[in-house]
């Protein structure tokens, strides 16, 4: 008897399960064979005996959690064969660095499971690449209509607006050490902005990172090593949780900045006492969730870590199969 169409991939609360295989995807407890998309906690852990990914995700990895034994790179565009007859391949997903999304390929189906992606320009990691498949794993971090992206520049020219108004001043920008810091320097890069900028010691060596994989952050400061005046009319980048720290009284009348998707709700702005929300997400908005779903055309879309709902309900009336997934701590607070 033939099996069950799909039967050999399960999605299970802590991963989706490689059934011949008998690996994982993003597990959130440690496994014998893990096949991990990127570096953020909540796809990425220690502990795994073999963990399979891009390279810049395993230094990533490697960096975050320590973990070497067991690593097996793999580049984009390159397929692996996994036991049981499954064919992996990474594509890039335009999330951060490293990010991919995987194509498993068995008994001539195939599935794609994205872990998190966008849409957007990103001078920091390969752009998202649209693959055909017969089902679709899809995040859903920002399914709701009213999460709209503006364009990046928007939010650049903003944040050196500001900048440029305060010149006693510097402007505080918290971001996620992973992925955002970085978009954020590079951008301002991109925008013109050659004058150095400044890091919280907790972004130092993700930066560093980066600028070993050939992205080009410019000129960085901790603000360590520098006196108070110095940072005047500066750019200076911290954790998001830092952003309201006692550490930010050495900082010189610092305007509080954030860079998230959040930033679109006001109520998460007041809450962090933000000055200046700038609404930048590493993350697809809701035109690019759907866009994404019709142009990949798959026969069924499964929807996992984040507004399910109302990207299920937009599945239904729009004649594609689709179905939420029940998947344990799956979201990125900060994105």
């Amino acid at each position: 008897m033939a099996a069950a169409p799909f039967s050999w991939i399960k999605p299970e609360p802590h991963g989706i399960h490689i059934v011949p295989a008998d690996c994982w995807v993003d597990p959130s407890r440690a496994v014998d064979r893990a096949l991990v998309t990127h570096g953020h906690a909540d796809h990425a852990r220690g502990g795994h005996g073999q963990t399979v990914a891009t390279p810049e995700t395993l230094a990533i990895m490697e960096l975050r959690y320590a973990t070497r034994d067991g690593a097996t790179p793999v580049a984009y565009g390159e397929t692996i064969r996994l036991p049981g007859g499954v064919d992996a391949t990474y594509i890039p997903a335009g999330h951060v660095l490293g990010s991919a999304q995987i194509l498993l390929e068995h008994a001539g189906e195939r599935v794609i499971v994205t872990g998190d992606y966008k849409r957007r320009h990103d001078p920091t990691c390969p752009p998202f690449e649209v693959t055909p498949c017969d089902i679709f794993i899809t995040e859903a971090t920002f399914g709701l209509p009213v999460f709209c992206h503006p364009p990046i520049e928007d939010e650049m020219a903003k944040l050196l607006d500001r900048l440029a108004a305060h010149p006693d001043s510097c402007v505080l920008v918290g971001a996620y050490a992973l992925g955002k810091a970085q978009r954020v320097i590079a951008e301002l890069r991109r925008a013109g902005h050659r004058d150095p900028i400044y890091l919280h010691g907790a972004m130092e060596k993700m930066c560093r990172l980066y600028e070993e994989h050939g992205i080009d952050l410019g000129e960085l400061r901790l603000v360590a090593d520098h006196a108070k005046d110095d940072m005047r009319g500066s750019i200076v980048i911290c954790p998001p949780s830092a952003l309201n720290d006692r550490w930010s009284r050495r900082l010189p009348e610092p305007i509080t900045a954030m860079a998230s998707g959040w930033m679109r709700i006001r109520q998460r702005a007041r809450q962090r006492n933000v000055e200046l929300p700038l609404i930048i997400s590493d993350h697809a908005d809701w035109g690019e969730l759907t866009r994404t779903i019709q142009e990949v055309g798959a026969q069924e879309n499964w929807i996992t870590h984040g507004r399910e709902d109302a990207l299920l309900r937009w599945c239904q009336l729009h004649q594609k199969r689709a179905r939420a997934l029940a998947m344990i701590g799956y979201e990125d607070e900060d994105d």
